[in-house]
């Protein structure tokens, strides 16, 4: 028996970002909502951060994943929002249809009016980044890693590589280290740490573990389970240099080598993906080239603060509100945003509508590389520069985000492009 229902907006995703996206949009006048996740708890990949420091931009204190997550859970209880966990979405039409499955109502069919994406990420594996050797136990993503530790209780390892330096990576250097566990070695295959800079000093310098950096592990070595990796310097080019490898004795391999976003549904739409994100292309509320169809959190974008997370959702949230009932104004031509010298992506990728009550429109971004004393520049079509920020340090490890005032968007433009270069030029 299929089960039938119908919906003003579906949310698929109870984590930060999905939490986010429905509360808002209920906060803004939406009434019949529905939000699925796969796991039996809400709350995502937060209910095994136990480590604080989430939550300074958002809620300006300190809080661990968990209390970040409950913060939501619990605005969540006071509201009519149905909930529905332990609850698998295998496709979704066009049509705005959404198939769906659990144990105790079988298959569902889902009639809505607007769907939110927000299925985060996952990470990267051996596989994905062919690392050639032996395949022993010991092996494990830092993710895995952590849940481990801190939801299941058990310990991966004694003596630990890990490869990624990552923010989970990073955090877990530490975490096993609290737990006894002599981790050797984080490796980086950049010339610069891939996590959050207060990550690398609080995770790695206050505990004494190193960072091999242009490094990487070229062979991992052991049958039942692992006992040593090669670990050899890489070129400019990213390729090992021969006679530079070096063998650390351990027993457990983490990974902390990037995260992909869970577009597999998001693709059967037949939405387009950014090729750098793997995320979706949305405009500025977050809507993608599918109408009714919105798209947040780590879905989109990798982030390193959850804040921002929640920050997006919420966007998306009340972006789901004006589009049913119908309070948007199109542009005569979208803007597009295109990055420049220095800017590997920009989110969002484009400006569709007319707003009065909007002053300006956030934009995320990441680096290529890192920089100091640089200036963020926005030029118009014509290479006229409309506004620049100032920044001392930009890093690939940390999102960069500024203001488009509403105000400098003229209607007869087409394009901006953000560049982010030296102080001076």
């Amino acid at each position: 028996m299929v089960m039938r229902f119908n919906y003003d907006l579906v949310v698929i995703g109870g984590g930060p970002a999905g939490l986010a996206a429905a509360l808002e949009a209920e906060n803004s006048g939406i009434e019949n909502i529905l939000l699925l996740e796969r796991d039996k708890y809400l709350g995502g990949i937060l209910q095994q951060c136990i480590h604080n420091g989430f939550g300074l931009e958002y809620f300006k204190e300190e809080l661990t994943g968990p209390e970040y997550a409950g913060r939501f859970i619990e605005r969540l209880k006071g509201s009519k929002i149905k909930v529905k966990t332990g609850t698998m979405v295998i496709k979704i039409s066009k049509n705005k249809e959404v198939l769906a499955l659990n144990r105790e109502e079988g298959l569902l069919t889902i009639r809505a009016k607007a769907i939110v994406l927000a299925m985060g990420c996952r990470e990267r594996t051996r596989e994905a980044i062919l690392i050639p050797g032996d395949r022993p136990a010991g092996i494990f993503t830092a993710g895995t890693a952590q849940r481990y530790v801190n939801i299941e209780g058990y310990m991966p390892g004694r003596e630990v590589v890990i490869l990624g330096s990552g923010d989970i990576g990073l955090i877990m250097a530490r975490r096993m280290t609290l737990e006894g566990a002599d981790v050797k070695a984080v490796l980086e295959i950049m010339s610069y740490s891939s996590g959050l800079v207060r990550n690398k000093v609080q995770c790695l310098d206050d505990f004494d573990i190193p960072l091999k950096l242009r490094h990487t592990i070229t062979s991992i070595n052991g049958k039942k389970r692992v006992e040593s990796v090669i670990v050899s310097q890489v070129d400019d080019r990213l390729r090992p240099i021969p006679g530079t490898e070096e063998e650390i004795k351990c027993d457990t391999v983490l990974l902390s080598v990037g995260l992909i976003p869970e577009n597999e549904l998001t693709r059967e739409i037949g939405i387009d993906l950014d090729g750098v994100t793997g995320g979706p292309v949305v405009n500025e509320v977050r809507e993608t080239q599918v109408e009714g169809v919105f798209t947040c959190g780590n879905v989109l974008q990798v982030h390193d603060l959850v804040d921002f997370v929640t920050e997006e959702g919420e966007i998306a949230g009340r972006a789901v509100s004006k589009y049913l009932k119908g309070e948007r104004e199109w542009r005569d031509q979208p803007v597009r945003l295109e990055p420049g010298k220095n800017v590997r992506y920009i989110v969002p990728h484009r400006i569709d509508y007319r707003d009065k009550d909007r002053k300006r429109i956030k934009l995320f971004m990441r680096v290529k590389e890192p920089g100091k004393d640089v200036k963020i520049k926005l030029r118009d079509g014509t290479g006229k520069v409309l506004l620049a920020y100032k920044r001392e340090i930009v890093t690939p490890g940390e999102m960069v985000t500024v203001f488009l005032p509403e105000a400098l968007i003229d209607e007869n433009m087409s394009r901006i492009k953000i560049s982010i270069e030296k102080e001076g030029r």
